[in-house]
């Protein structure tokens, strides 16, 4: 447990550096590459995500199962609330902003997501069904 829970940062950095380097990828400009840095970079982009991906099968085959709880119901054995969001649209207690995915060690939590719950809108309470005929 203790192993897999410090590899979890790693695969967090490893999300952020694909995330940066796709989004740079995106605004530059192809046509003026004299430099020879575009191929480079896909091939950087691609070493990324190819290792970011063996990182999952490896979890996989240990029992670490990445979870990402958007739009879910806020759940205090795995999710950590960070902050809320005043959102009269959805019910109070919805996850609507995750910070850090979470992961869970077969059945168990490795680490709680890291979440922003929504307040203000109408509570999720269950609905009475009417004694009628």
């Amino acid at each position: 447990q203790n192993f897999s829970k410090s590899l979890l940062d790693v695969a967090d950095n490893l999300a952020r550096a694909s995330s940066v380097v796709k989004e740079s990828f995106s605004k530059l400009d192809t046509s003026e590459d004299s430099s020879g840095a575009v191929p480079l970079l896909k091939t950087l982009l691609e070493g990324v995500d190819m290792t970011d991906k063996q990182l999952g099968e490896v979890f996989k085959k240990f029992g670490v199962e990445r979870f990402d709880p958007l739009n879910e119901k806020f759940d205090p054995d795995k999710h950590f609330a960070l902050f809320q969001i005043p959102d009269p649209s959805k019910p109070s207690g919805t996850v609507a902003s995750v910070v850090k995915v979470g992961y869970m060690l077969h059945d168990r939590v490795l680490r709680p997501a890291e979440v922003g719950v929504t307040e203000g809108g109408p509570s999720e309470e269950p609905e009475e069904k009417s004694g009628g005929e």
